[in-house]
């Protein structure tokens, strides 16, 4: 049973498997990692109910990051780290008087709170997850880590062919750099457990949206699996910071 089963209408089911859709398109040859928006401001500072958590981080998706998706994405960032993949990281610092959200900011009745200003804590990656020295980060301004955004060009410099994509939320940022990365040719790979969402039905929707028409949404295990038998040091000869980590690890 996939994890959208339960939110489906028959007719739903019938209709993308009469068109043929949710084919797996399959994994790359040279994937990087990616971790999208991990921080304190999407998942709150500790597990908690969501409606508790979001009293003080209004983004918040509450206990389902902490419970759920931040273990998940613990799991892939160890064993890429053996394996000195590319990890990506993103988060979305803005001005204190919230300019650059730009119309974003019209959809929310909060959008002056502080967490949103550049420099709070709400921007930080969170703890558990957090990058390393050697890791490429990217601030971004809108949904997707492509928009404007060095983040192509840091693919196309490391011949990466393909994206492992964590973090949340699912049908937001992670939806949105999916559907770029496909729009750039790169095969891309969701394991359901390693991304998250404070809605429980936009989170099932938008994975099944991007599994039907998109990318591949799998599971932590197979994302794991096809990480364990990938070749160490793929890319060190075009990311010489991964290879010197190793070197001095």
């Amino acid at each position: 049973m996939a994890i959208w089963d339960d939110v489906l209408t028959d007719t739903d089911k019938a209709v993308f498997d009469a068109a043929g859709w949710g084919k797996r398109a399959g994994y790359g040859a040279r994937p990087a990692i990616m971790v999208i928006d991990v921080n304190y401001n999407f998942c709150g500072d500790r597990a908690e109910p969501i409606l508790e958590s979001i009293e003080r981080w209004r983004y918040s998706c509450g206990e389902v990051a902490w419970n759920t998706g931040i273990p998940a994405i613990e799991r892939i960032l160890e064993v890429s780290r053996r394996k000195r993949l590319p990890i990506i990281y993103t988060t979305n610092p803005r001005r204190p008087d919230g300019f650059d959200l730009g119309v974003w900011s019209y959809k929310s009745h909060r959008a002056e709170d502080e967490v949103d200003v550049m420099g709070h804590k709400g921007n930080e990656i969170v703890a558990e997850v957090a990058p390393h020295p050697d890791d490429l980060f990217i601030e971004k301004r809108k949904p997707s880590a492509f928009f404007g955004t060095p983040l192509m060009s840091h693919l196309t410099m490391l011949g990466a062919d393909s994206l492992i994509l964590t973090g949340t939320t699912t049908s937001g940022c992670v939806r949105a750099t999916a559907v770029d990365a496909l729009s750039y040719d790169l095969r891309v790979t969701i394991p359901h457990e390693g991304v998250f969402d404070r809605g429980e039905v936009s989170h099932k929707i938008a994975l099944f949206d991007l599994h039907m028409k998109y990318v591949d949404v799998t599971d932590l295990g197979d994302v794991l699996g096809y990480l364990e038998g990938l070749e160490a040091g793929l890319f060190d000869d075009v990311y010489p910071p991964a290879a010197k980590a190793a070197q001095s690890g």
